[in-house]
């Protein structure tokens, strides 16, 4: 992957049927995020990405991006990096609590598989030294040898990122505590370096021996003196920075939307990369046509000539969790499904959030997500093949033993329509049953009906099909489209890690503005696609 290219190249560009015409509104990610960064031996950055699965190399100079492990391989959702003695590359896999080691032949090991929350690591003198980002982790240094984990600390708030400074001491950041501390590797008592910050999430040293940390909430990178407390802020970019690394004295940052930031003099930046969505997952249009966008820990909204503009992300005031279903309900406010397994009320000009469902005994695997004409919160409980109805904080089953049902929309009549991906057919929902409306399909998930009119957005076909919902006829109105895994790839399940966020999946969801205009979520390169039926003159 050179230059501009994107993470995502299709078979074949994508194909319309004869009066559609396709608007990409925003271009292609390069990454799926970006988390932990390090420079390698060969003087590329390497970058970590937990939701893609994938680590790839950058050369800062060019741009240019070499895959390194890629999704669907044997590091599932990497969070950060660093370099051994004889130069493997040790990652922390954050979901499923592993270190694993990826020789110069590309064949990985797993080191440990018992840290529930892996995420900071970083060699020292040929020791290395681990953390687990989570309310009460630990730090520990692990044997390379397969011995038990000396563990220097324990009952941490949710460390992250760290690096061993200039005088020996080991300096860690702590989200839950938002300060930065530093310890003996050899053993101690910890001392605590500076406080009050804007939620550090990694500690790096620049040549002069001075902390460079990146906070997360308030997007700052700082400079810190170890020695006098003295603080600078470096340059200020945005909420979601993560981490941080140098290539000489040459300073480089990633933050959760996947950008590369180099930082110059005097508060100045240079993008190295671009930011870009991470997947992204739902779509909803408001009463006024105006689009939104759910992408996991951000959510958007998209104005012409503008673009994307952060209504909220993870440590917004009032976020309601990691949103995969969303539905657009008026005065601003939507209705949301969380990883985390709720249903949930929000309004992001208000900074809060009111659980509808899900709050003592969470769902599991929520997808979509739709409001019926009595004002019902209906939604598709994929883990337990449900299509459940919200009403006055009563939760009813409206259809069981589905098959991963993933989309859910209403016909003009009223009738629940749900995408049964794993079975390849939608359905409609009743209290009596299900009742197939078009089968045949690969792996439908969005769905969205216009009129007398149900389109499905199908991932594994890749597919859009619009059904007259009284032929029940389907017509097929673009394929090769950017949505669900590469071909041949298999993506393996992202488990996720309360508080930040439950099991992830994929999920290439599908919307109608009131102009006709279908909106997908081209979750496969991370963009989202503007669909239009063209008038007969035009």
């Amino acid at each position: 992957m050179v230059g501009s290219e994107a993470r995502y190249t299709g078979a074949a560009p994508v194909g319309l049927a004869q009066g559609w015409s396709l608007d990409r509104l925003t271009p292609p990610s390069r990454l799926f995020g970006a988390n932990g960064l390090r420079t390698g031996p060969d003087g590329r950055v390497y970058v970590a990405q937990v939701a893609g699965s994938q680590i790839s190399a950058l050369d800062v100079d060019t741009g240019e991006l070499e895959t390194v492990s890629a999704q669907g391989g044997d590091v599932v959702a990497p969070d950060d990096v660093d370099f051994g003695p004889l130069g493997d590359l040790y990652i922390t896999e954050y979901y499923d609590g592993r270190v694993s080691a990826r020789g110069a032949d590309g064949t990985t090991r797993v080191v440990r598989d018992d840290l529930p929350g892996a995420n900071g690591i970083t060699f020292h003198q040929g020791r290395l030294f681990v953390n687990e980002c989570r309310i009460g982790g630990r730090l520990m240094e692990l044997d390379l040898d397969g011995g038990a984990p000396r563990v220097l600390l324990e009952n941490l708030p949710m460390p992250n990122a760290m690096e061993v400074g200039p005088d020996g001491k080991l300096y860690y950041p702590t989200l839950g505590g938002n300060d930065i501390w530093r310890i003996d590797p050899d053993g101690g008592e910890p001392e605590r370096v500076a406080g009050d910050l804007g939620v550090p999430d990694a500690v790096k040293f620049d040549s002069q021996g001075r902390i460079v940390s990146t906070q997360v909430g308030s997007g700052e990178v700082l400079r810190i003196d170890p020695r006098s407390g003295e603080r600078t802020v470096l340059a200020t970019i945005a909420p979601g920075l993560d981490n941080l690394t140098f290539v000489g004295d040459r300073l480089f940052v990633s933050g959760f939307t996947g950008q590369i930031t180099e930082i110059l003099g005097g508060g100045r930046t240079r993008a190295v990369l671009p930011e870009g969505l991470t997947w992204p997952l739902d779509l909803t249009v408001d009463g006024d046509g105006v689009l939104y966008v759910a992408d996991g820990t951000y959510f958007h909204r998209y104005s012409p000539g503008s673009g994307l503009q952060v209504l909220g992300m993870l440590f917004s005031p009032g976020w309601p969790g990691y949103i995969r279903g969303v539905t657009a309900v008026g005065g601003g406010a939507f209705v949301v499904t969380t990883s985390n397994g709720q249903i949930a009320r929000w309004t992001p000009a208000r900074g809060e959030h009111r659980v509808l469902a899900g709050e003592t005994e969470p769902f599991d695997r929520l997808y979509g997500v739709a409001v019926a004409p009595g004002g019902d919160v209906v939604a598709a409980e994929l883990g337990t093949g449900r299509v459940v109805s919200v009403r006055g904080g009563e939760v009813t089953t409206l259809a069981a033993g589905l098959d991963r049902p993933m989309g859910v929309a209403f016909g003009p009549d009223g009738t629940c329509l749900v995408s049964e991906s794993g079975a390849g057919r939608v359905v409609s929902a009743a209290g009596s049953g299900v009742e197939t409306v078009v089968d045949g399909l690969d792996t439908p998930q969005g769905i969205a009906v216009r009129g007398g009119t149900l389109f499905i957005l199908d991932a594994g076909a890749k597919a859009l099909i619009s059904v007259d919902l009284h032929s029940r006829t389907p017509i097929t109105i673009a394929r090769d489209l950017p949505v669900g895994p590469p071909p041949g790839v298999d993506p393996k399940p992202l488990k996720g890690l309360p508080p930040f966020s439950g099991p992830q999946g994929l999920f290439a969801g599908l919307t109608a503005g009131p102009d006709g205009t279908l909106y997908v979520s081209a979750d496969a390169d991370g963009s989202v696609l503007a669909l239009r039926k063209l008038d007969r003159e035009g």
